[in-house]
């Protein structure tokens, strides 16, 4: 069964982002003026799911689409890389005896690991809306996980673990999400989900992931470090202000940039459309609480610097590291960085593209401070030449 989702289009005071100046919230003191902004797809909601890795992922490829001319608004399905995404989790876990995790969430490379194996397909022709109006995974999630914990109770029986999990297993994918697609057309073509990957011209290969943590070598490869890597993807480890370089030069010569990060501090306002480091934490005030998978809004942040510029905390690589060892930084979800902005006051901030609707000021966009970015970013994931030749060098790339 086949429905519709409505996109929703980034509105800011009523007209385009392309004003000269604009602002995060209403009645916002703060004073934006663009240095670049790129060209991205029409803001979709996740719902409630903890799926913002293929929501933002997908988001991310179809810039790249733009940016390479291949097609201009093609919106690609994030249900049906979340559908293969499960079943390659669940073998996965089965192979490692429960001792890897097993969940909704991911990471940006489990992408190019569906496509390379299964391929891709436009949203039009798998939606993943089989049956709600909005996505909700919920139910679908406890009873895939239901099967894998009677797997995992059979382990060391006589008998073995069959392969009859798979039919109950793709029955629940199935009725939740949608049956799996092996032929479609699209623009009048038909295609396989492997031949339309072709037809995209998509190098996976020309993807990398970068990070910036000193439990590891610089400017080597090294595991990303967080439960949701369920499939051991790898990144390249990097400085604190390399990371940040990179993304705004990314930025400046056209790239586009998939944003990890940890959103569960008291800086991150959805709702006020602007995420900071308040130099005074006690100066934001929490009230209630933020959602498991952080798949909305969240709990709400009321603080006069959301509206009024403030001074922001110094971020070092030695703070950032601290933060990550002592799991204040935690690996909460992904975003795409699809603009370079400037305040009043000269300090950057990076336009991201969110996946959490429309119901906030800059209509599911928000601001993000190079102090935050400095402090909580986990990875980000980008095309390769979209990184200096300075780096790419010393990254052996």
């Amino acid at each position: 069964m086949k429905k519709s989702i409505q996109f929703l289009l980034p509105i800011f005071f009523g007209a385009s982002i392309s004003l000269a100046q604009v602002t995060n919230a209403e009645g916002s003191k703060y004073k934006f003026e663009k240095v670049v902004q790129l060209d991205a797809t029409p803001v979709q909601s996740q719902g409630k799911t903890g799926t913002c890795w293929s929501f933002s992922g997908m988001s991310f490829f179809e810039s790249e689409l733009m940016r390479l001319g291949v097609g201009k608004n093609i919106v690609l399905s994030e249900m049906y890389t979340v559908r293969k995404a499960y079943e390659m989790k669940a073998e996965k876990y089965i192979r490692m005896d429960g001792k890897t995790n097993f969940g909704e969430g991911g990471a940006f490379h489990d992408i190019p690991l569906v496509i390379r194996k299964y391929g891709v397909v436009p949203f039009e022709n798998y939606t993943g809306l089989e049956k709600t109006e909005t996505y909700n995974h919920a139910d679908m999630f406890n009873e895939l996980n239901k099967i894998m914990q009677e797997i995992m109770a059979k382990l060391g029986s006589p008998e073995g673990i069959s392969d009859s999990w798979k039919k109950e297993y793709n029955k629940v994918l199935d009725q939740y999400i949608g049956k799996d697609v092996k032929e479609f057309e699209f623009e009048g073509k038909k295609y396989t989900p492997k031949s339309f990957a072709e037809h995209l011209k998509l190098n996976m290969d020309d993807y990398v992931s970068l990070t910036s943590f000193t439990n590891h070598d610089l400017y080597k490869k090294c595991m990303l470090e967080i439960p949701d890597n369920w499939a051991w993807g790898e990144s390249y480890n990097v400085t604190m202000d390399d990371l940040v370089q990179v993304t705004i030069e990314a930025l400046k010569n056209g790239y586009t940039v998939a944003w990890g990060a940890d959103v569960s501090e008291k800086g991150f306002s959805f709702r006020n459309g602007i995420a900071i480091v308040p130099a005074d934490p006690k100066s934001v005030e929490v009230v209630g609480k933020d959602d498991k998978n952080f798949n909305n809004a969240g709990a709400e942040r009321k603080s006069n610097a959301f509206t009024e510029p403030t001074k922001e905390l110094k971020i070092t690589q030695e703070l950032r590291q601290e933060a990550y060892d002592n799991k204040t930084t935690t690996d909460d979800h992904g975003m795409h960085i699809v603009g370079l902005f400037t305040d009043q006051n000269g300090v950057n901030y990076f336009l991201v593209k969110n996946s959490w609707g429309t119901s906030n000021y800059p209509k599911g966009y928000l601001y993000v401070s190079e102090n935050y970015f400095k402090y909580k970013t986990i990875n980000i994931y980008l095309h390769k030449d979209g990184i200096s030749k300075e780096i790419r060098s010393k990254l052996n790339l």
